[in-house]
């Protein structure tokens, strides 16, 4: 039983490592990225804020 849970905790482990270190930063970056390219089609598309 105690080699099932050192594994489990070892699995655990590399998810935890894979979502703070990998996952969690591209997420940040591609959400970050995403907005700033939709403000800046927006812009294209409809002029800069207060041109109306």
């Amino acid at each position: 039983m105690s080699s099932t849970s050192n594994e489990e905790k070892s699995l655990e482990l590399k998810i935890f490592i894979f979502l703070t270190v990998f996952l969690a930063p591209l997420l940040s970056v591609l959400l970050v990225s995403g907005l700033g390219f939709a403000i800046w089609f927006g812009q294209i598309v409809m002029g800069p804020p207060g041109a109306g």
